[in-house]
């Protein structure tokens, strides 16, 4: 059998449309998709839309649109930028499809029925804009620290999710032994310090004002809080149709990848719904850091912000991939500005790839080369330490190795000189074209999971012994 591979995206709120951050998780699961494919797994890659809950109701309201409408159209964004990064998901959920909301209400019955949901009256600080109570000690003068808006204070009858006791002490292990795994290391110590620092509350898992939601099918004066109808779909994502007793093959999940501002909701809530359930965890959370501009988290306020329109219609798609997966160390944040992006595009893509392979064209065509590459592909330090890199989610790393090839390379034509040796020493000359040839076709096997569109023209190019402007520079 196939060995599986399992990756999430989180799904993403349709409250505003797509920007980078979203593109950058998203980019990041392709890749990984697109590497586990190439070593003949079997793979799934879930990404999709999360859209319910006040937030939603509200902005729905502020356009005068329908919910379903309003969500319909800004889900349907989400998958129009995809294609245009060329994002190949095996589905794309949304959390408004019938059978997504019938696998819920049959995991929130199970749930009950278990008495793992019990009703009570639910206090606290609550954020819109994240969909999230808040603790005070958290809060920067009465203000949620993600979205700088001023939090309700909201006392409300509710159904409550049991969090502390047992439940609460086999998370801890579990986290503790990697079991349920949480990467980079730092947020795994900062999940634990939170965890023992204290006995959890049990969290709110409906509200009684929110119409746009999913009913709690032992109660329809209630809609389901809208984290525990989300996290759903990494199952219902797959196909389940929330019977406990019929798991897809396909989970737990290998990988969920996510931000570091939904790392706590899905290091809690999301592991102990499982463990009420009955159902495995997932095998590991890695979180990534936030897109940064000069210093500052991105904003139209401060007028920093990066669209992905502007770097499609700057980049297009390869050069967007490129650009945001080789910005810093995935699980640090990055700090991306326009300037620095085209300074990067200019030396690393049009001078440095794309020059590469013009010249070693050009010198085949002057000496009349032939070359095919071996069966089996090529091996190098660079291809053996790939999966290495990409187990670890070391993008940055991967994107190094490559482009020393294309620096070496290029050293390495200055210093042999082959123009001259195509005239006077044909079997050097040969030597020489079968290392570029060589390392060309490696480049274009390691592209593959980055920029695939680029890793194919770079094939072609070289069969044809032709090419035409692979990356034209930006002025």
């Amino acid at each position: 059998m196939k060995k599986k591979f399992y990756i999430t995206t989180p799904i993403y709120y349709v409250n505003a449309k797509p920007h980078i951050g979203h593109a950058y998780t998203t980019i990041a699961a392709d890749v990984l998709a697109r590497f586990h494919k190439s070593q003949g797994e079997d793979v799934f890659f879930l990404t999709g839309t999360d859209e319910h809950g006040l937030n939603i109701q509200k902005k729905a309201e502020d356009v005068k649109k329908d919910p379903r409408a309003f969500v319909g159209e800004v889900s349907q964004e989400f998958k129009n930028y995809w294609e245009k990064l060329d994002i190949e998901y095996d589905n794309f959920i949304r959390t408004t499809e019938e059978k997504h909301k019938t696998a819920v209400q049959k995991a929130l019955q199970t749930l009950f029925d278990k008495g793992a949901i019990h009703k009570g009256e639910y206090e606290g600080y609550y954020c819109v804009a994240c969909e999230q109570f808040k603790n005070e000690k958290d809060l920067v003068d009465g203000r949620c620290p993600d979205h700088d808006i001023v939090v309700e204070k909201v006392k409300e009858e509710c159904y409550l999710l049991k969090m502390s006791g047992d439940v609460q002490k086999q998370l801890v292990e579990k986290i503790k032994s990697d079991e349920f795994r949480i990467a980079p290391e730092r947020y795994k110590k900062e999940i634990l310090s939170f965890l023992e620092s204290q006995e959890l509350r049990d969290v709110s898992i409906s509200r009684k004002n929110v119409s746009w939601g999913v009913e709690l099918p032992f109660d329809r004066d209630h809609t389901t809080y809208v984290w525990a109808d989300a996290f759903l779909n990494y199952l219902t994502g797959l196909g389940w149709n929330g019977d406990v007793r019929n798991i897809p093959d396909n989970w737990p999940a290998n990988l969920h990848l996510i931000g570091k501002d939904i790392l706590r909701v899905h290091a809690t809530i999301w592991p102990m719904m499982l463990m009420h359930l009955g159902i495995p965890l997932p095998k590991m959370i890695y979180v990534h850091g936030h897109i940064l501009s000069h210093g500052r988290k991105m904003s139209k306020t401060l007028g920093n912000a990066i669209s992905i329109d502007e770097m499609l219609e700057k980049f297009g798609a390869d050069g967007t991939r490129y650009l945001l997966m080789s910005a810093g160390t995935f699980g640090e944040d990055v700090d991306m500005t326009m300037e620095r992006m085209v300074e990067k595009y200019n030396a690393d893509l049009a001078n440095g790839l794309g020059n590469l392979l013009s010249r070693v064209l050009k010198l085949a065509q002057v000496g009349n080369f032939q070359f095919s590459p071996p069966v089996g592909g090529f091996k190098s330090i660079s291809n053996d330490q790939f999966p290495k890199n990409i187990e670890k989610l070391e993008f940055e790393k991967i994107l190094d190795n490559i482009w020393k090839i294309v620096r070496d390379d290029d050293k390495f034509v200055e210093e042999n000189k082959p123009w001259e040796l195509a005239k006077t020493n044909e079997t050097k000359f040969k030597e020489v074209m079968v290392k570029l040839f060589s390392d060309l076709h490696l480049i274009s096997e390691l592209l593959v999971p980055f920029m695939p569109e680029t890793s194919e023209k770079i094939k072609k190019a070289l069969e044809a012994k032709e090419a035409g402007v692979l990356f034209p520079r930006i002025r």
